[in-house]
């Protein structure tokens, strides 16, 4: 097979590597990206796309499944509802094949070579790719890591059968009876909420002695009261000890030290995500390491010249929009262009139920700051749009510094909150003050006056509240 040679070589298709090797292609840089699966990565093909799909195919169950129990509020009834999870996953399946094709449409439209199949270092600049015809070597100027990473698979409940990964979890052909759901955090109570709502019995075991730890205990206490109303058994300070003697469940040891089984048709274990960093030839070249991660600057050099890498592979936070920051911002430095990353703010959003945004600092993180703050908090249960659409739980908050009333940090939790999360980085990344949200003239009726609100609120003087 002919030696193929570039300028830049992209391992990886995930939001990072594809971001990266478009950009790159609009440059006019000769690129080829290498990827063994699918086009889009984890995020496309068995993360962020699917899982909101299915997301969204459970709450429109429970709709019409309080519709039929009459418990509907605005007057609507129908007849008993089923769901087929066949026909749901093959929704979500032609979802993400569109976007399959759409991403391999987007590289090609910028001239970006694709080759599919596994690649592995031989050296800095040359790549052996394992193809279906053979071994294709790749001779580059300079080469991205763009791996991404993979769910940690617990050393006792190694996956398989019924211990199973959200990989799996998104392609069940039938909602389990019964779910375990080992580990609280955004991932687990994603898809935890969403098989209650299709109607599984759902326990979560955190080890922590809270759910999503990462996030304040304020923000998630509207989440915890919604799973409780969803019938969701939530085991706080809880560690999950394997499956039971006869395999029919998950053996648990609670916070009082006692030991108890949770039947369940599965277990879905979510304890994180680990660096794909195996596998590629990482013997074969001499990279720092940060813990598990590949070690970067703030251009996404790695220690060894011409090698750069993006995205899950070099640690927190291990999100798609950063990883595609990164990803266009190295193009940028491969063409020449002068850019480093100085991002002020990066949004995390937990698709619960209801949602969480957080950007910034929370006032815990600003208090450590030696700074003296303002908050300013509004609640969606003033909020007449969010009436509308029965999402009254939660609120709005703008964290701000006390002296010059610069914002620090914005959080909310409620429903469909994740649409304000470009307001709130916008906000951030431009360095808003108070005065400028609360001067800037928000939309009536939505759910985004709440940001006004809040912003009103730190300053002394809000409208609706």
């Amino acid at each position: 097979m002919k030696e193929i040679t570039c300028k830049l070589l992209v391992i990886g298709s995930g939001p990072g590597g594809y971001v990266c090797a478009i950009r790159a292609g609009q440059l006019g840089i000769d690129t080829v990206i290498v990827e063994a699966g699918k086009p889009g990565g984890t995020c496309l093909n068995v993360g962020c796309i699917p899982s909101k799909a299915m997301i969204h195919a459970a709450d429109e169950y429970l709709k019409v499944s309080q519709m039929a129990q009459g418990g509907d509020p605005l007057g609507i009834s129908l007849s008993e509802p089923a769901i087929d999870l066949k026909k749901t996953v093959a929704w979500k399946d032609g979802i993400v094949g569109r976007l399959n094709t759409g991403v391999a449409g987007l590289l090609k439209k910028a001239k970006v070579k694709s080759v599919q199949g596994w690649a592995r270092f031989r050296d800095g600049k040359t790549v052996e790719v394992e193809t279906e015809t053979g071994i294709q070597v790749i001779r580059a100027e300079t080469i991205v890591i763009a791996t991404g990473s993979l769910p940690v698979e617990l050393p006792f409940m190694p996956f398989g059968g019924k211990v199973i990964s959200s990989t799996e979890a998104l392609a069940l052909k039938k909602v389990p009876e019964t779910l375990a759901v080992v580990g609280g955090g955004y991932i687990g109570l994603e898809l935890g909420t969403a098989f209650a709502k299709m109607g599984a019995s759902v326990t979560i075991v955190e080890a922590q002695d809270r759910i999503l730890p990462l996030y304040d205990a304020e923000l998630t206490r509207p989440v915890s009261k919604r799973l409780d109303e969803l019938g969701v058994a939530v085991l706080i300070g809880a560690k999950a000890k394997g499956l039971s003697s006869k395999g029919d469940a998950l053996l648990v040891e609670t916070a009082d030290g006692t030991e108890r089984d949770i039947p369940a048709d599965h277990v879905l274990v979510t304890v994180g995500r680990k660096p794909a960093t195996q596998g590629w030839g990482v013997e074969e070249i001499d990279l720092d390491l940060t813990g598990p991660f590949i070690r970067i600057d703030d251009q996404c050099r790695t220690s060894m010249r011409g090698i750069y890498a993006i995205g899950d592979v070099t640690g927190e936070p291990m999100l798609a929009h950063r990883a595609m920051a990164q990803g266009e911002m190295v193009a940028e430095i491969v063409a020449g262009n002068r850019r480093s990353w100085d991002k002020r703010a990066m949004p995390a959003v937990c698709f619960t139920d209801p949602e969480v945004v957080s950007v910034g600092l929370s006032p815990d993180e600003a208090r450590a700051g030696a700074a003296e703050i303002k908050i300013g908090q509004f609640p969606f249960a003033a909020n007449g749009r969010a009436m509308t659409l029965q999402g009254e739980s939660g609120f709005v908050r703008v964290v701000a510094r006390a002296d010059n009333h610069l914002v620090l940090g914005i959080q909310a939790v409620g429903s469909g909150v994740s649409e304000l999360s470009a307001a709130f980085s916008l906000a951030i990344e431009m360095g808003a003050r108070l005065e400028d949200i609360a001067g800037t003239i928000h939309a009536h009726p939505t759910q985004s006056e709440g940001f006004q609100e809040a912003a009103l609120k730190a300053l002394g003087h809000a409208l609706h509240i």
